[in-house]
């Protein structure tokens, strides 16, 4: 026997409409704000990548899944769905098109890490990009629309954090505030802080390793150093917040795990996702499509694990909806009634209605057994009275009552009694 890899997991049947309800509710929502679905390709070049996400980044670093095809190119399965949006959207020439530009994507992900609860090496993402538009106004709606989704999803024990980590102008005095403080403790810091202190210290402030924890503690905050147009810049997305009434905390802390981020930073978060506390996170990245060698186009986003979600969905005891049930089955006692009711079923699913019959030739009492466990609201029995009389036994499983309906009235008679 073939086991799963390692870090992936089956979506069975039985658990795949509650997939299905949070991917429903990313598209309402998406499509309420403007957002189209775009779809990119599972793999790229992993120079997108390397350039895009960041040569800093624990992605970049240690997860990426990257091979040589049988070309000799080396490619990489995407770890997070940004990146190959950048490129479609330039490749494509969108970026001459109508602005902002606004697509939303739900695709599956794929990093070398440690499995754990909410995190695999297969994993899901429901995100959303908005190029074109570098208003605090842009940031604001963006952070309205994550927000929106959570509470469509039913979560109401969600908190939202922000903060603001500049422009390149900015950063840069930051940079060496930040190497000035940590110098000192590099001996005691672990080799990823320190391959981070000259590349990008700011990685170091997102260190998990307890140890380093103790210095990034005190370490001195970006909102410090921000240069006057992105104070205002944030100062104007928190009053914009503020006045459409989405409850914040600023949090100096986040800086996000990729290096195309700038500016709005911000992460939803829930005591119910456990260690990994977010849900969902995002903000600017004004100079990614610069890192990618393109004309620069402000842009924001977020992403959202949806194993993550659904995990949080019920530790939380959100209402999540019920798998669907089978409106009708259509048991048959002989082999001329079977037919019949094989049929019979066909004209039903043309009308609409879910509906099962007997591949398995079974007896009756085995049949109403399979139908309960189908959730049939309804069983139809045909036997030899029946097929002579052109009508079907019909059962509510709910009320245990049962009607004779002629076969040509029984998809008519099905769907008066459904909202029944």
């Amino acid at each position: 026997m073939i086991n799963i890899p390692k870090g992936t997991k089956d979506i069975l049947p039985a658990n795949v409409h509650k997939w299905q309800f949070i991917e429903d509710i990313a598209r309402i929502t998406a499509e309420g704000y403007g957002y189209r679905e775009i779809r990119t390709p599972v793999f790229e070049h992993t120079e997108l990548f390397r350039r895009g996400v960041g040569e800093t980044t624990d992605v970049v670093g240690k997860e990426m899944y990257t091979f040589l095809d049988k070309g000799g190119r080396s490619v990489t399965l995407r770890p997070e769905g940004t990146a190959g949006v950048a490129r479609a959207f330039v490749e494509n020439g969108l970026q001459g098109g109508v602005m902002p530009f606004k697509a939303y994507y739900l695709i599956s992900a794929f990093r070398y890490e440690r499995p754990q609860a909410g995190r695999l090496r297969e994993f899901h993402q429901f995100g959303a990009e908005l190029y074109g538009a570098a208003s605090p106004a842009a940031d604001a709606e963006t952070i309205c629309f994550a927000d929106a989704f959570l509470k469509n999803l039913g979560l109401r024990q969600v908190t939202l954090r922000i903060n603001s980590i500049g422009c390149p102008a900015c950063r840069k005095q930051y940079h060496e505030a930040l190497k000035e403080y940590f110098r000192p403790h590099l001996a005691e810091m672990c080799p990823d802080c320190n391959a981070r202190f000259e590349k990008n210290p700011m990685r170091m402030l997102d260190c998990k390793v307890e140890g380093c924890k103790a210095y990034t503690a005190g370490a001195p905050k970006m909102l410090d150093f921000l240069c006057g147009e992105c104070r205002e810049h944030f100062g104007t997305v928190c009053a914009l917040l503020d006045e459409a009434g989405i409850a914040y905390t600023v949090d100096p802390s986040i800086v996000r795990g990729l290096d195309y981020y700038s500016r709005t930073v911000f992460e939803f978060t829930s005591e119910a996702a456990g260690a990994q506390g977010t849900v969902l996170g995002g903000g600017g990245y004004d100079g990614l499509l610069a890192q990618m060698d393109a004309k620069p186009t402000p842009a924001v986003g977020f992403a959202a694990g949806i194993e993550r979600l659904l995990m949080v969905l019920e530790a939380e005891g959100a209402a999540l909806p019920e798998a669907s049930a089978t409106d009708c089955y259509l048991a048959g006692l002989d082999p001329a009634s079977r037919k019949k009711a094989f049929l019979l079923a066909e004209e039903l699913r043309r009308e609409g209605l879910a509906c099962e019959t007997d591949l398995l030739d079974r007896s009756v009492k085995a049949q109403f057994k399979y139908a309960d466990k189908l959730g049939a609201r309804f069983v139809a029995v045909i036997g030899e009275a029946e097929l002579a009389a052109g009508e079907a036994e019909v059962k509510d499983m709910h009320t245990s009552s049962s009607e004779r309906v002629a076969f040509p009235q029984l998809a008519e008679y099905l769907k008066a009694k459904q909202d029944v």
